[in-house]
């Protein structure tokens, strides 16, 4: 048995995102003291365990509550969804790094690259697991991904759109990520991310990290203006944040 603390320290998250799910009935401790203290069990943990691997999957927490309080759910059964959703997703990060780099390559006049090259790894219109999903828990169960940007045409909107936004954004590097302007411009920038896809505010927060984490993403995103990434990734993370 752990206390809520605990429970925080040891998975990585704030200890007011673990009152917010029980404040939702998301997840309820297995008990609660007479001085208040929430204590959670290890059946509470395999479900925070599950509830996390949703989020990260781009799930909505309203839709994970209607997941695992459904009795047609099985763990053992949405674990090994799970699996196949991250590979999915690892792959499909695979193609777009591969993307990055050829980029960066045909920015320094190395190579040539056509523009269906530039989209590579780039899926807005399917998710291969999304109809599996849908069938074991419904329809309401996972979030459709926008079908825009199918053709050639949207897909230069996409890129435009993409780059005014950096753009605004490196205009405002100098200031604090927890800025105002800050936060607004960040919030612009999740907005336009789940026109296009599921990203959670986790997701969102990762995807942060991942700008400074990985020196070739760093090097593109500052060609903005240096900096730009440790800006983005400091702003996310305080925009994640704030907003569980």
């Amino acid at each position: 048995m752990m206390r809520v603390k605990e429970v925080a320290d040891l998975v990585g998250i704030s200890v007011r995102t673990l009152h917010h799910y029980d404040e939702i009935g998301l997840l309820a401790p297995e008990e609660t003291t007479e001085s208040g203290y929430r204590i959670y069990s290890d059946n509470n943990l395999e479900t925070l365990q599950q509830i996390l691997f949703f989020k990260e999957l781009g799930f909505p927490l309203k839709k994970i509550k209607n997941i695992i309080n459904s009795p047609e759910f099985d763990r053992q059964e949405a674990l090994a969804l799970h699996k196949k959703m991250l590979l999915e997703k690892r792959m499909r990060l695979d193609r777009m790094i591969a993307t990055v780099d050829k980029t960066l390559k045909y920015a320094e006049g190395e190579i040539e690259m056509s523009n269906e090259e530039k989209f590579e790894g780039f899926n807005f219109s399917h998710n291969p697991y999304e109809q599996e999903a849908r069938e074991r828990w419904g329809d309401k169960a996972v979030d459709k991904v926008n079908d825009k940007f199918k053709n050639e045409e949207d897909q230069k909107k996409y890129a435009d759109a993409f780059n005014d936004i950096y753009r605004r954004l490196a205009d405002i590097r100098h200031l604090s990520a927890s800025s105002k302007e800050a936060q607004e411009g960040i919030k612009e920038w999740y907005v336009f991310l789940n026109q296009m896809g599921s990203y959670s505010l986790e997701a969102f927060k990762g995807l942060g990290q991942m700008y400074v984490a990985d020196e070739r993403f760093t090097k593109n995103i500052d060609q903005f203006g240096e900096g730009l990434a440790q800006f983005m990734c400091d702003a996310m993370s305080i925009y994640a944040d704030q907003n569980k």
